[in-house]
């Protein structure tokens, strides 16, 4: 591989690194679950119930995912042809950027009080965009990093690479930033920068902390990456609009893709579902601290970056598809743990009071979730490679991300609404094992080979 190639390659890889703490800090280990813990001590204070606190904390999270999903969803094809026609990516990912930095860095003045819930999930959200909409236009650069056959390898290492990314920045907000109930650090510091750990502080300054890591860290992307010539083609919403639409009539002459597009679509809003409320599970069933999610999220990193490295192997030797399906088989058997556990009880097996077991299982199942779901997200990226128009990577891309949005509401969604009517967050988690399925049973159609040609 020449020289130019590979610091292509590894400028590519650091948009993992700079971008994994959105989701890792923001979405499933700090964020979320203080969002969560903060919004239902704020409904139990006005008078509600604290089940019913807690199941309102969870609906109000999911809206936001909801908004954020659908915005995702029908946004991404439109400006992936866009920057397609044009040739023109970079200055798009320098806006997503600013979205992202914005949006994080705001998170800031989430106060304990929970004063102001709403604002601050909208700025989750505006950065939570900036994000995905990033990582469509990435996704759309894979295809020229390597041939079919090698994008597996690239795919998975940059996914390995991201957790690692997700790691250190997780333990570094562990040991010097994320308060306990004593006011002290994981190591027993007070909150450095001199941090108030009375008004959570430590925990709060996560966003700021996101932004400047993305910033800092996407700096060799923007160095090292090339993109295409540009087209020297003027992009219109119009034209934009056209070639969407035809890229989407054309998948009835595309059976792999058009099933494979729907199979996605259910499975990753699945994935998603998982990540979004793995931690605000954690907080409201099994009422971990911050601390100890946090712990729970660096086992799952660790776990999530030597898996996807060996799934991008395993993916150059066998292809994605069996990759994918032995993700999905592995993840519904999960997501039927999780459910029939509680503080109390294992499948209606009472525990004995005071009980480690469900901790340890909870373990467990997130090694699992990290694991494999980092290798089905670098699998189905390589899957899509084979079904993408080598003319039109970003706009394929953008009808992979609106597959990946375009239900992004039912997993929100579902959840909400059995949470909402059981009563339970726990029992809230089980509309994921069917879109596990659905994702599943359309597999059957999609060709291993992908119908690129």
């Amino acid at each position: 591989m020449e020289t130019s190639q590979r610091k292509r390659i590894w400028g590519w890889w650091f948009f993992d690194w700079a971008s994994q703490p959105y989701h890792t800090l923001l979405v499933t280990f700090v964020f979320g679950p203080y969002f969560a813990a903060t919004a239902a001590q704020h409904y139990i204070a006005s008078g509600m119930a604290e089940e019913a606190a807690k199941a309102q904390a969870t609906s109000a999270w999911a809206v936001g995912m909801l908004v954020a999903g659908l915005i995702i969803g029908l946004g991404a094809p439109v400006i992936g042809a866009m920057a397609d026609i044009a040739g023109r990516r970079m200055p798009w990912m320098v806006a997503f950027s600013l979205m992202y930095v914005a949006g994080s860095g705001a998170l800031w003045w989430t106060y304990p009080d929970a004063s102001n819930l709403w604002l601050m999930l909208s700025c989750f959200v505006i950065g939570f965009i900036g994000a995905e909409y990033a990582l469509i236009f990435i996704n759309g650069q894979l295809p020229d990093l390597g041939t079919p056959e090698e994008t597996g390898r690239i795919s998975g290492s940059g996914f390995a690479f991201g957790y690692l990314g997700g790691l250190v920045s997780l333990t570094l907000m562990l040991l010097l930033f994320v308060e306990q109930g004593n006011g002290k650090t994981l190591i027993g510091l007070d909150p450095i920068f001199g941090l108030d750990a009375s008004e959570r502080e430590g925990t709060r300054s996560v966003g700021p902390f996101s932004a400047l890591w993305y910033a800092v860290f996407m700096i060799p992307y923007f160095l090292w990456y090339r993109d295409r010539p540009r087209s020297g083609r003027r992009a219109t919403l119009g034209l934009a609009l056209r070639s969407v639409w035809e890229s989407i009539r054309r998948l009835r002459y595309r059976g792999s893709l058009a099933a494979y597009l729907g199979s996605s679509m259910f499975y990753r809003d699945a994935l998603n579902g998982l990540y979004a409320f793995g931690g605000t599970y954690a907080a409201l069933v099994l009422e971990w601290q911050l601390t100890a999610i946090g712990i729970f999220g660096i086992v799952a990193l660790v776990s999530s970056a030597l898996f996807s490295w060996a799934g991008g192997m395993l993916d150059t030797k066998t292809g994605p598809k069996p990759v994918i399906v032995a993700c999905v088989v592995i993840l519904m058997g999960v997501c039927a743990i999780i459910v029939g556990m509680s503080r109390e009880t294992l499948f209606g097996v009472p525990l004995p009071e005071g009980s480690a077991l469900p901790d340890a299982i909870f373990f467990g199942c997130g090694v699992l979730i990290g694991g494999l779901g980092g290798v089905l997200q670098s699998a189905s990226r390589s899957m899509m490679v084979r079904h993408s128009d080598p003319d039109l990577p970003t706009e394929s891309f953008g009808l992979y991300g609106l597959s990946g949005r375009a239900t992004a509401f039912l997993a929100p969604t579902l959840i909400a609404l059995v949470t909402t009517m059981s009563g339970s967050t726990r029992i809230g988690i089980s509309p994921v094992i069917g879109l596990f399925a659905i994702g599943l049973l359309l597999l059957v159609w999609v060709k291993p080979e992908g119908d690129r040609a």
